[in-house]
């Protein structure tokens, strides 16, 4: 585990920790340290833009047997649409794997984005393009969906309850445990290699059919809404399912409800 230390949290004695302060985002220099103990498979979870991307290419390429880099499926051209920075008509979903790709890169800048800023450099869709650029490091790439869980900035499921205005709006999400599975597969199966896989739950219910199972906010108040939710965000996570028998450890509905009776709600949505 290469980080900065400032965390230790409880892992297996066998873990090795490679500790420094270049594991900060972006992370744009890889210890030789790294390159020396030669793993065979380098798994990649905050890569988060071009620079980055190419400095762990360029440091494992030759070194380890395969990177397994986690993007997210705001690279297709639908959350474009859906944010409104792609023009022309909603994309027909669920997206596959091989759906569109955003022309348009940045999601997250804007004219005021200070250059250091994470929006700045941030867009997964540069991050696949890099480190499909050398062949000697054959990849895999997990598309994560709109992931929430316990002490998440999603805790409070605010991507359902903030879009109740939109009912019939639709939006694929991943429980953080369930999703921390699928990386586990991904990296563990060598029929991984040079593959794409979204991930998410099997079926993407919409926000009313998901408010039908939640618990009731006592707050009226729905944050104003710029999107375009003729668009919605569905992925087809069947790939991962049929190739590597991907299955939920936790029934999705099952995690979003009981986090949500579990956990105080402290604000709106």
């Amino acid at each position: 585990m290469f980080h900065r230390g400032e965390h230790d949290p409880p892992l297996p004695a066998r873990i090795v920790r490679f500790k420094s302060p270049d594991a900060q985002i972006p992370v744009i220099r890889i210890p030789e340290e790294l390159r020396t103990y030669a793993p065979d498979v380098v798994v990649h979870m905050i890569a988060m833009g071009e620079r980055d991307a190419a400095a762990a290419r360029d440091a494992f390429a030759g070194v380890a047997k395969r990177l397994v880099v986690l993007s997210s499926g705001d690279v297709y051209r639908a959350y474009g649409i859906f944010r409104r920075i792609e023009e022309g008509a909603p994309e027909r979903v669920p997206l596959h794997e091989s759906s569109p790709l955003r022309s348009r890169l940045y999601p997250y800048r804007s004219a005021a984005t200070p250059p250091n800023a994470l929006e700045f450099y941030y867009d997964k869709v540069l991050v696949e393009r890099t480190i499909a650029a050398d062949a000697r490091l054959p990849t895999t790439i997990l598309r994560l969906p709109k992931v929430y869980g316990p002490g998440d900035r999603n805790a409070a499921l605010s991507t359902v309850y903030d879009f109740r205005a939109y009912p019939q709006w639709r939006w694929t999400h991943g429980f953080v445990e369930n999703v921390a599975q699928a990386i586990v597969l991904a990296t563990e199966n060598e029929a991984a290699s040079g593959r794409i896989y979204n991930i998410g739950e099997e079926t993407t219910p919409t926000i009313a059919e998901r408010l039908r199972y939640l618990p009731a906010t006592p707050h009226t108040a729905v944050p104003a809404q710029t999107e375009n939710f003729a668009q919605d965000i569905v992925y087809d996570t069947g790939a991962i399912r049929s190739e590597l028998g991907y299955r939920e450890e936790i029934p999705e509905r099952d995690a979003m409800r009981d986090m949500c009776l579990s956990a105080p709600r402290t604000g709106p949505g």
